[in-house]
């Protein structure tokens, strides 16, 4: 029996818009109370006993979730002059988002943050704090990496402020400053948000089993069912990027169990069951996956597992959802132009992905803002160029697969054969399964080469 596609109302689709912003920065701490120098180094967003605006809302249901926030609506009704309040409102409405995926936080939770430093305009790094986490959900990284700045002066020990830091210099290609401030980060606050920061920077890097190391010391201080979701998870997503499919099963495995129906390691093990061909389990996965959470990375994930699959129909219908999604997302003040780029040049308009490559290139130069605008540049036939961000792209020394087709596809393009089979064979060395449409079309690019494969 055909399986159904995963088609969701346009309603359902507007009611992700957050979520992305966890997957790329991996900002889900939960900004709550002032981080003093006895604070604990532990988890995610630990709670804190004596400020209550500032609980733990990531251990909360969504029903229980949308409880707290009643709670906190009905306090202020009564207390409107509580600027702490307000802010621990905002964080609850960002950590909604985030949880169920409703953009209309988004304006909520930044009324939120603004009426409360109206409130207290001085010394108030909880909503500066909160603030910086907003911007960073919506990609605006300058505007993150200010406030976390500014509540940084306020209280140096703040640990969400130094962990949206990171991702800020992250997603803006300061690798290097990134680095020196996961470092500090480490040496202040150590804990969960920290070490999978220092992690990811360590890959970004090329040193991949760096990143192991940190993480590896994340998972041993892990204790709470959703940390210990939350570092195998990353550990699974690192080993997939090596081609590690049996590694990577392992680790999606432990946050399964510590979190039944997680949906990041549901969408790792579901993309690594298609990579090592275990098509319908993985299709099955990231069917779960996009039930919940329609983005554009899973809808095309689910599309070319679709694609390779024969399902060339049930595939153009994943990919068309992305541009609703992007349309709603773009209304709710959250810059999508990666997510277009990316999905525009392998399944839509060369033109339209140049355009958006071009647009988020300028906001931010990154590697993963070079490789879309190098692959789309190359899909509107300026493979000169093209090599020139694609060489950029492998600049700090990250190694991805799918940025190494890239390459090789634009090499091979140029008439550059024997960089070209260099770099497709890489590719299929480091993670043969990176993509089922895009394993395939490598390996032809090789074969049509003479290379072995």
């Amino acid at each position: 029996m055909a399986l159904r596609p995963f088609l969701p109302h346009t309603a359902r689709t507007a009611a992700v818009v957050f979520a992305l912003a966890a997957g790329l920065t991996a900002t889900s701490v939960v900004i709550g109370a002032s981080d003093g120098p006895g604070a604990s180094g532990g988890g995610q967003g630990a709670a804190r006993a004596l400020r209550p605006a500032a609980a733990r809302y990531e251990q909360l249901s969504g029903d229980g979730l949308a409880r707290q926030i009643g709670a906190m609506q009905t306090h202020l009704r009564g207390e409107p002059k509580d600027a702490e309040s307000w802010a621990g409102l905002g964080s609850a409405y960002v950590e909604q988002a985030r949880s169920s995926g409703d953009p209309t936080r988004y304006p909520q939770a930044e009324q939120a943050f603004a009426r409360s430093l109206s409130l207290q305009p001085r010394d108030n790094d909880v909503a500066l704090a909160g603030r910086a986490s907003l911007a960073a959900a919506r990609h605006d990284f300058r505007g993150a990496l200010r406030d976390a700045d500014r509540v940084l002066k306020v209280n140096s020990y703040s640990q969400g402020a130094l962990a949206v830091r990171v991702d800020a210099l992250v997603e803006l290609g300061r690798y290097q400053d990134a680095y020196t401030a996961a470092k500090k980060a480490d040496s202040l606050r150590p804990g969960i948000p920290v070490f999978t920061r220092l992690g990811y920077v360590l890959e970004l890097r090329g040193d991949p089993a760096g990143a192991r190391r940190v993480l590896l010391r994340a998972q041993d201080s892990a204790t709470s069912p959703s940390d210990i979701a939350y570092v195998s998870t990353a550990l699974g997503q690192l080993a997939w990027n090596q081609g590690e499919y049996s590694a990577a099963r392992r680790a999606y495995a432990t946050a399964l169990r510590a979190v039944p129906g997680y949906l990041p390691a549901l969408e790792g093990r579901g993309r690594t069951s298609v990579a090592d061909g275990r098509q319908m389990a993985g299709i099955r996965d990231l069917e779960a996956v996009v039930r919940r959470y329609p983005l554009p990375a899973e809808l095309a994930a689910l599309g070319e597992a679709y694609e390779a699959r024969g399902d060339r129909s049930l595939a153009r219908r994943q990919y068309a959802v992305v541009d609703t999604w992007i349309t709603l997302a773009r209304a709710n003040g959250v810059a999508t132009d990666l997510d277009s780029a990316l999905v525009a040049a392998d399944h839509g308009e060369a033109k339209e992905a140049l355009k958006a490559a071009r647009a988020e290139w300028e906001r931010r130069r990154t590697v993963h803002t070079a490789d879309a605008l190098a692959w789309a540049l190359h899909r509107d036939g300026e493979d000169g160029k093209a090599l020139e961000y694609a060489e950029r792209a492998a600049g700090p020394g990250y190694r991805n697969a799918a940025f190494l087709y890239h390459r090789g596809v634009i090499e091979k393009s140029l008439g550059e054969d024997k960089s070209a089979r260099r770099h497709l064979k890489a590719a299929l060395d480091l993670n043969p399964g990176f993509s089922p449409t895009g394993a395939r079309a490598a390996k032809a690019a090789l074969k049509a080469l003479g290379g072995a494969r």
